[in-house]
Parts: structure tokens; C-alpha cells; sequence
């Protein structure tokens, strides 16, 4: 048990889920649902099943091992945090990376950290190491409580400061920096995507025992996570799977697959423009004779380097809740409150909040501050648990 450093592999895996949607701005003229699922191959079937292989002992044995009521609930979950995966595309379509984030992790962060220790009985034994009431009985688990309160205040500060945003900002502005804004839309979508996200949650602790296992094999503890999510993410893969090739059907896309060029719509009438912009992400993907050629290439890189990104959250995931120990039902928290952050700070990068009053900067600083403030308290209630003193978890990590 090393909290300080699982602080820092949640804030890594934070970094990368709140990185993985900006390669998807250099993708030109794919449709949504043809660039969705090319990076969700990488996250969900090649990156799990590579490095669940190259680091672990025995991954196939060890999921054959399991029972049925392991893998369905772990691939059901699975399925069902894909729903919150696939619209979670839509949350960043409608309200941008920094509010649209804040409001469906405030959902996920809520939801995924406290169902487990509130109903254990629904989990295999064991899975969940304490229950709320035993968190709550202790000085330690007093502090990451409130570590918790504290984060998802947080979270709600920077939902309240893109509210402000969307009432002050000009309609001009907001769709400068975000093409398809819709607040009410990206509200109710991202209410949805939060909810079902948390599902990932429910499925890490219903594929404990697939863990266990891998340390049973030989499994160093610190990858041991790894190839539960082959099985988690197979779930996430049939959901979006499944819808993306209904919008092929329905938009007729699946061709620019391997198209160099776009099917034209009609004609285009006297007087009538189109910007390069509005085409970038057209809804069908059609596309007037302004220019129809598409950048293949470059399109499949800049999706399979969104998905290995996205991936990556969870690998540094899996390594964070084995240093949280105890308290790794925290590690939910810190893995949102650290997307949040990064996330808020790309969409400064990328000006979402340019033309916002000084209230709204003022309310998404004070977010983002208390989100850091909710890490440091967590990381400190875990250290209290650990019995261990600050010097001495530096000392390892640099050991």
C-alpha cells in the first residue's frame, strides 16, 4: 500500500481519459460513428488484450477459470457502461470537453465510488474490501469520506460555472469553439452518459476474482488488474458495436471506411457556402462538391492514438487502486476529479471559455482547485489507514 503514489497513477490515468478526445479534432470529414469505432477497436479490443498478454502471467487460463456469474456480470456491466461510453461522445459534441465532462463524471464520480460500499451483498465476496458503515467507523475512512464530499463539490462548482457560461456567452462565441453546442441536449445526454459510465465501476469489482486469479498465476499484484478489463471492455465493444453499425445503415457511412473521397450531396444552390469546418464532422458524412477528398491516413491515426490514449486511463487505473489498498473504492473519485482537471484545462487550450464573464472563470478555477483539494484529502485519508508517514511513502516511491 503506497497512497501517495496511487494519487499520482490516478492522476496519469486522468490525464490520459482527459487527453484522449483532442486527436479526434484532427480527424477531417469521417463521420462520427465511422471515427467512434476505429479508436474504440484500439481501446476496447487490441490495447486490453496486448498488454493484458505481454504483462501477465496466463491471461487466457486465467479467464477460463472463471465462473459464468464472473464473466457475465463483469462483460454485463461492461455492456452497460457502453452506453455511457457512446454517449459520452455525444456529451463532448453538445457541451465541449471542460462542462460536458464536468457534468457526466459528476454522475460517474457519485454513482461508481459509493454503490459498492453501500450495497456489498450485490458483489462476489470479497470484492468489496469495506462497507460504508465500516469506512465511516474509523478516523481514516472519516477523512476519505470527506475527500469524497469534497470532490464531488467540486464537481458540481464546475458544472454551476459552464451553466454560467452557456447564459452569458454569446451564441456566436459558444459555437465558435463548439459547432453543435446545445446545453439542454448535452444536459440530458450527459445525465445518461454519467450514469451508465458508472457501470465500468460495478463491472472492476465484479472482475475481482479475475484479478485474483492473475496473482494466483504468478502475476506481479500491480498489473493483476489487467486482464479483467479484456473482459469489461468486450462488453463496452458490443454496445458501441452494435449502434455504430445502425448508424451505417441509417446515414449510409460504412463506406468511408476505405473511401478516399466523400459522396456529394446535391447540388449546391446559387449563393449558397459552405466552410471547411462544417464539414469536418458532418452528420451522415456527405459532403457538398467543395471538397470531398478525405485524409484516410491520417483519419485512422489520429483515431487509433484517441483510443490507445482513452486505454490508458484504465491502465494506470489498474495500478493506482492496488497502491490505494483498503481504500481503493476512493479510486473512482480520484480517477474522475483528475479528468475533470485535465479535461478543464484542454478546453482552455482549445478557447471554450473564451468570451465567458469573469464569474464563470472565477467558478471553473474554484472548481478545479477544490477537485485538487478533494485528491490531497483522499490521498491523506488513505495515507492515515496505511499507518505510514509521508517520508516514509516518498522514500518508496523514489526506492
Amino acid at each position: 500500500m503506497n497512497p501517495l503514489l496511487g494519487v499520482v497513477y490516478h492522476w496519469l490515468g486522468g490525464l490520459a481519459s482527459g487527453s484522449f478526445y483532442v486527436p479526434y479534432k484532427g480527424v477531417k470529414k469521417w463521420s462520427w460513428e465511422v471515427y467512434w469505432l476505429v479508436g474504440g477497436f484500439f481501446s476496447w479490443i487490441i490495447c486490453p488484450w496486448f498488454l493484458a498478454s505481454w504483462l501477465t502471467n496466463d491471461v487466457v487460463g486465467v479467464l477460463k477459470q472463471q465462473s459464468a456469474t464472473t464473466l457475465w456480470w463483469t462483460y454485463f456491466f461492461g455492456a452497460m457502461w457502453g452506453f455511457g461510453g457512446l454517449t459520452f461522445g455525444l456529451t463532448m459534441r453538445y457541451l465541449g470537453m471542460s462542462l460536458g465532462m464536468g457534468v457526466a463524471l459528476g454522475y460517474c464520480a457519485a454513482f461508481g465510488t459509493l454503490v459498492p460500499p453501500m450495497f456489498p451483498g450485490f458483489f462476489p465476496k470479497g470484492a468489496v474490501i469495506e462497507t460504508i458503515r465500516q469506512i465511516a467507523a474509523t478516523t481514516p475512512g472519516q477523512v476519505t469520506l470527506a475527500g469524497v464530499a469534497v470532490c464531488l463539490l467540486g464537481i458540481g462548482i464546475a458544472a454551476l460555472a459552464g451553466l454560467t457560461k452557456e447564459r452569458e456567452m454569446p451564441a456566436e462565441e459558444k459555437l465558435k469553439a463548439i459547432a453543435e453546442f446545445s446545453f439542454t441536449k448535452g444536459i440530458l445526454v450527459a445525465t445518461f452518459s454519467g450514469i451508465m459510465s458508472a457501470c465500468f465501476a460495478f463491472a472492476i469489482t465484479w472482475g475481482a476474482p479475475i484479478k485474483d486469479a492473475s496473482i494466483h498465476a504468478g502475476t506481479s499484484e500491480i498489473w493483476s488488474g489487467l486482464p479483467r478489463y479484456i473482459v469489461i471492455m468486450l462488453g463496452g465493444f458490443t454496445t458501441n458495436f452494435v449502434w455504430c453499425v445502425l448508424l451505417y445503415i441509417k446515414n449510409k457511412t460504412g463506406y468511408q471506411f476505405i473511401s478516399p473521397t466523400l459522396r456529394p450531396l446535391a447540388p449546391m444552390r446559387e449563393g449558397e457556402t459552405i466552410s471547411e469546418k462544417a464539414i469536418e464532422h458532418v452528420p451522415g458524412g456527405n459532403t457538398s462538391n467543395y471538397d470531398n477528398r478525405v485524409p484516410i491516413l491520417r483519419n485512422y491515426l489520429f483515431s487509433a492514438l484517441a483510443g490507445i490514449t482513452w486505454y490508458f486511463q484504465f491502465f494506470f487505473y489498474a495500478m493506482g487502486e492496488v497502491k490505494m489498498g483498503k481504500y481503493n473504492f476512493s479510486s473512482w473519485t480520484l480517477h474522475m476529479a483528475s479528468i475533470i482537471i485535465f479535461s478543464t484545462i484542454w478546453g482552455w487550450i482549445f478557447h471554450e471559455w473564451k468570451g465567458a464573464s469573469k464569474k464563470a472563470h472565477g467558478l471553473i478555477a474554484a472548481g478545479i482547485a477544490t477537485l485538487v483539494l478533494s485528491t490531497v484529502v483522499i490521498g491523506y485519508g488513505a495515507l492515515l489507514k496505511s499507518g505510514q508517514t509521508l517520508g516514509e511513502v516518498i522514500k518508496m516511491i523514489f526506492n
